[in-house]
């Protein structure tokens, strides 16, 4: 079956666009072709700084024939639908029609329209050009005399020449005859710019790809990027160091060069007295070139390694050369900036952040540090951590935003806060805090452990989540422009992850109050001035303590991040659903909203033991009799228009089978309610199981829709109680089967 090779040669395309620009040219083609009926085996898209290219192989050699039977108008129906069905089937007369029998609704005309396929090629040759005219860079540009003219084509950078070409593996291609705003395509390409620059004629993939490593051109992305690792690895090897790898860097470099030369240059000692991470982000940044390690200090080593894109005649001595003297005078200049910032206390910088407005309708960076340092103060006892150390980083925390090396390099905020805090004889774990309290940025990214760090980073993402939802600016959609997503899968992790109990909703309500004294927009405010406290509306969690309602809505919030984290690590997000609705009942499982389930930890610990449970045989019986009970009872109550609440009547049980389920309910409550209140959840799904054997022998023997009206009320009662018991550890009307 014949293949396909298309390659878009054009001036330097940006790296960044480089990979889905391949993406999109392999999908817009091959969309276009099985919408055409032209299915294929395989496909395949590459992208070097110069061009695009695409390979598709087993393709038909022409569309399938196309036949198709429309249906149309009565027979006798009037002549304006006749007219009309003729036009549409391309039908001359109803002679060529044929008449089909329907003997309920009469007889109708039918079209069979039969449409030969085409040839694949001119199939591709129509649907290139629109392809390249409607390509979706985010930035293109017009060029030459033409593109004064409408309709001119616009391309990420000047269009040079186009290669496509289709035929048998065994035969000589055709080339596609097809022409874009004057460039006709042909089989012609060029090599590398320097080293090849001549013309050269290919086939078909095997031969085009041949052809031009041979000019000095490494097509596949992901080839470059092993031969840039290997080489740097085996150079730093060579030197005695160790590359300090960097997949960003990796990948953006690898679209900058067509023909990978790997080279290593040098940089004074001197600067090494600067934080290695200043260091890394200077010649990063500037020079997209990777470091090293002196693998004998653990160290970074004076030496640096550049990715050229020629062969040169000296080796590369002189580009190696022209890299030093760029990155001599950037790391001079990091140099004075790190010094300079030596000469100012952190907190000498404080004052500066009373005019730098956080949001317009949160207040200044300053109204926001005393914020998260009254916040982080109250959560340090419940994480172990020092009060006066946690005010200490808290109040420090954001301070080296004003520092001239993080104006230079934002990506080492944080971090250059703990250098200068260390420097001016700070405490250790108030200068990881400072470090630390955006952690973590990812699911990926380290979380801290120091309980200055975890107390500081939770209370800077409790603020930021209860600001924005106080002025209401939350996640839409695929919208999240102030991370907000992040900052609560940020705090789950802080809490789960260092095993952390903590009663998230009194301190989303603490957070709130404190955003209300600082909203700009807050009816409570006046000039700037807060007035009167505001009416919020609030309910109880589990420990008694009040909680805003609008802490009730974040903690939805939260729980949908924690489906997604526990989805994403195997757990059932249904299971997630059973534990948070317990937040909404009180102990008899009666429905309400003021008993609030805001313990992360505690949810996370409760979902892993019912989980473990529901594998079981008992908790698979138990919920099948668990959810058998619960349909019985929405068929009564909607049948009598009422509930079953209340305990049922023991004077009233007949079976022993009723009896026993009675004496196990009563049982199971307390000893579930027991372990649950001594966060042993394993103990309480033991309890649980005890309950299945009574269950199951209740509904093999018993009727519960007793003919005596009174027994029957209080079978259901009991059913209700079957209900109200499971309840002690999850809400089992929201597992699924």
């Amino acid at each position: 079956m014949p293949d396909l090779l298309l390659e878009l040669f054009s001036e330097e395309i940006p790296a960044r666009m480089q990979a889905k620009a391949a993406d999109d040219l392999r999908k817009m083609v091959t969309d276009k072709l099985v919408a055409e009926g032209l299915v294929y085996d395989g496909a395949k898209s590459f992208a070097t700084p110069r061009r695009l290219a695409l390979t598709i192989h087993g393709l038909p050699a022409r569309q399938p024939d196309l036949k198709d039977e429309r249906k149309g108008p009565k027979v006798g129906a009037p002549d304006a639908a006749v007219q009309g069905f003729l036009k549409a089937t391309g039908l001359k007369s109803l002679d060529e029609a044929t008449i089909q029998k329907d003997p309920k609704k009469g007889d109708f005309y039918v079209a069979l329209i039969e449409k030969a396929g085409r040839p694949a090629i001119d199939v591709i040759a129509e649907i290139i050009p629109v392809i390249i005219r409607t390509f979706p860079w985010p930035k293109a540009m017009r060029w030459g005399e033409p593109s004064a003219k409408p309709g001119a084509l616009q391309w990420v950078r000047p269009l040079h020449s186009i290669v496509a070409t289709f035929g048998m593996e065994t035969e000589e291609p055709d080339v596609v005859a097809f022409d874009v705003a004057g460039i006709k395509a042909g089989q012609v390409t060029r090599g590398h710019r320097f080293m090849a620059p001549a013309e050269f004629t290919v086939r078909r993939f095997e031969d085009y790809e041949a052809k031009l490593f041979a000019a000095k051109v490494v097509l596949d992305p992901q080839r470059r990027k092993d031969i840039i690792l290997a080489d740097a690895k085996e150079l730093a090897f060579a030197q005695g160091f160790e590359l300090i790898e960097d997949q960003g860097l990796l990948d953006e470099v690898s679209g900058l060069v067509e023909w990978p030369v790997v080279l290593m240059g040098s940089f004074d000692e001197a600067f090494l007295t600067i934080p290695g991470e200043v260091i890394r982000a200077t010649i990063r940044n500037n020079q997209k070139c990777f470091v090293v390690n002196d693998p004998k200090t653990g160290k970074l080593a004076n030496r640096f390694i550049l990715v050229a894109n020629i062969e040169a005649s000296d080796g590369g001595k002189a580009i190696v050369a022209g890299n030093e003297r760029v990155i001599r005078a950037r790391l001079s200049d990091a140099k004075f900036f790190y010094e300079t910032d030596l000469k100012t206390k952190l907190e000498n910088r404080l004052p500066k952040f009373e005019n730098i407005v956080f949001h317009e309708k949160l207040g200044t960076q300053a109204e926001r540090i005393a914020r998260i340092e009254r916040l982080a103060a109250e959560i340090a006892p419940l994480v172990g951590a020092d009060v006066e150390r946690t005010k200490r980083a808290a109040r420090l925390a954001k301070t080296d935003l004003l520092t001239e090396v993080v104006g230079e390099f934002p990506e080492v905020q944080g971090l250059m806060g703990k250098y200068y805090a260390l420097a001016q004889g700070e405490d250790a774990s108030v200068a990881q805090a400072i470090e630390d309290h955006y952690k973590p940025q990812g699911p990926n990214d380290r979380v801290p452990s120091d309980p200055v760090a975890i107390a500081v980073a939770l209370a800077d993402k409790i603020d930021t989540l209860v600001g924005f939802w106080a002025i209401d600016e939350k996640p839409t959609g695929s919208k999240d422009p102030y991370a907000l997503r992040r900052a609560a899968l940020g705090v789950i992790r802080l809490i789960v992850d260092n095993q952390r109990q903590v009663a998230l909703g009194a301190f989303l309500t603490e957070a709130f109050d404190k955003t209300d004294h600082a909203t700009k927009s807050s009816p409570t405010r006046k000039n700037g001035m807060h007035l009167v406290p505001p009416t919020i509306v609030t309910y109880e969690n589990a420990g008694g303590l009040q909680i805003d309602k609008r802490a009730i809505d974040l903690l939805s919030f939260f729980a949908d991040r924690l489906k997604v984290q526990l989805r994403e690590q195997g757990a059932r997000h249904d299971l997630v659903d059973a534990v948070f609705a317990l937040g909404n009942r009180d102990a008899e499982g009666i429905p309400v909203q003021e008993n609030v389930q805001d313990d992360l930890l505690m949810i996370v610990r409760r979902v892993e033991a019912l989980g473990k449970f529901l594998d079981t045989d008992d908790g698979k019986n138990l919920l099948a009799g668990t959810k058998r009970a619960s349909n019985i009872l929405a068929i009564e109550e909607k049948k009598d228009k009422r509930t079953f609440d209340g305990a049922p009547d023991a004077s009233l049980f007949v079976a022993d089978e009723e009896k026993h389920l009675a004496r196990a309910i009563d049982e199971v409550k307390r000893e579930a309610g027991e372990a649950v209140a001594k966060e042993n959840f394993g103990a309480a799904m033991a309890a649980l199981a005890k309950l299945r054997p009574a269950v199951d022998a209740f509904f093999d023997k018993v009727k519960v829709n007793d003919d005596d009206a009174r027994v029957r009320e209080n079978r259901l009662k009991l059913l209700n109680e079957i209900r109200a018991a499971t309840r002690a550890v999850a809400d089992f009307s929201k597992i699924q089967d």
